[in-house]
């Protein structure tokens, strides 16, 4: 980053108006033009009626999905009439809070060419500006200050956010001189390829051990699978899991033991202390009760039952999670059978849909009676867990370093060059 930036942020920090900035409603900009959101944008006000459309809702960090696909169900119903029409280019508020989105989230229709949304959503048009500089800045959460400070914290209209039409409207948006609009616009589009492309490949490679979970372990009712090493041709054999693995279930520490010391024992409780496979601490304890040893498998035996992991520290079980001491060939089984649903249709209508402790160890599973052919199963992919974990790793810093380029040319930090 050149001096110059690096100071001009720090003052921004600071508080502290640059030469060549002004302090705005929207906070210190360059000398952009700041307008009133309905200013630039135009209300859209078609509904449905009895015309039959695409319905749609939005999903916050995702966009726009399907509503019957999203729910299990059309919840249109009656209000389906009143539903707003939008079309490819079209934008639309949210105004449902989310762990993400605290303040609700706008999203832009590109994937359709029409459809029809609720009409709790404000929805609107922008076609005297830039659409996609201010596709970007809406992602950026540049609104969030201030639709924060005009949302009604008390009162809440069936889980929406207490926020009028107006007071969505009369939030200011930046408005750059319209080429830079564009020039920013297609600096931050080409980050969106480069994150696209990521994605896809991670897709790729889980659908690839999709197959080959599928592929490299007997069907029901075989004993061999359909693809295997040429070395080995035994058949496997039916083993219950706990006969060829030490399992430990958890149990939880006294409340009053819980801590955010890193120092004091790791404690794994479910599902939310597992990240790509792996345990990530979250929480400490300084009471030890069962315990698992680094290197072994993690899984959760309350819903979500079955979700699987490693972990690379010792830790402390919680009543949420089971230990396993058993190789890579094992955790590969227990991915397979949570991927399968096998772990959930034990666990459906159970209390807090749980597996115990005869439930995991009687569990049957189909096992080489060759340890080497564990081991290269085992292997191949652990391999392939590598290779997913590292683009998951490289997508992680592309959209670290989209974050950064939005804070810095969104708000003038930085301008570009037209």
């Amino acid at each position: 980053m050149k001096a110059e930036i690096r100071q001009r942020t720090e003052q921004i920090k600071r508080g502290e108006v640059p030469e060549g900035y002004r302090l705005t409603k929207c906070g210190i900009l360059p000398g952009w033009e700041i307008k009133r959101l309905d200013q630039i944008a135009e209300k859209i006000t078609a509904v449905a009626g009895k015309n039959a459309y695409e319905t749609l809702s939005i999903s916050a960090g995702i966009g726009f999905v399907n509503q019957a696909k999203k729910f299990g169900k059309e919840l249109s119903g009656k209000q389906y009439e009143k539903y707003t029409v939008i079309k490819r280019g079209d934008f639309s508020y949210n105004k449902g809070n989310s762990k993400i989105y605290p303040q609700g989230c706008i999203y832009r229709l590109k994937e359709r060419d029409i459809a029809a949304v609720p009409n709790v959503f404000e929805c609107f048009s922008i076609s005297n500006e830039n659409p996609d500089y201010y596709e970007q800045l809406f992602l950026s959460g540049f609104l969030n200050r201030q639709l924060s400070e005009k949302i009604n914290h008390g009162v809440r209209d069936n889980g929406l956010l207490n926020l009028t039409k107006d007071d969505f409207y009369s939030c200011y948006v930046p408005v750059p001189p319209i080429e830079e609009q564009q020039k920013i616009a297609e600096i931050l589009k080409q980050c969106d390829v480069v994150i696209g492309l990521c994605q896809e490949k991670i897709s790729g490679l889980k659908m690839l051990k999709k197959v080959f979970l599928q592929k490299m372990f007997p069907s029901s009712g075989e004993t061999v699978p359909e693809w295997r090493f040429l070395q080995f041709t035994d058949e496997w054999e039916q083993r219950k899991l706990g006969e060829v693995c030490q399992i430990t279930m958890g149990q939880s520490p006294d409340g009053a033991t819980y801590s955010d010391v890193p120092s004091d024992y790791i404690l794994v409780q479910g599902n939310a202390d597992l990240k790509d496979g792996w345990v990530l601490p979250r929480v400490w304890t300084t009471q030890k009760t069962k315990t698992a040893d680094a290197g072994d498998i993690i899984m959760s035996v309350r819903a979500p039952a079955g979700a699987t992991g490693k972990t690379a520290y010792n830790v402390v079980l919680g009543r949420g999670v089971a230990g396993i001491k058993g190789n890579e060939f094992i955790y590969q089984t227990l991915v397979k059978m949570d991927g399968d649903g096998y772990w959930k249709k034990l666990a459906a209508g159970s209390t807090f849909e749980s597996i115990n402790s005869d439930t995991v160890s009687g569990a049957e599973i189909l096992i080489p009676q060759n340890i080497d052919e564990q081991n290269s199963i085992g292997e191949l992919f652990k391999h392939l867990d590598a290779l997913i974990t590292l683009h998951q790793r490289m997508l992680e810093e592309q959209k670290k370093k989209k974050k950064a380029l939005m804070q810095l040319l969104l708000t003038g930090i930085v301008r570009t060059k037209t």
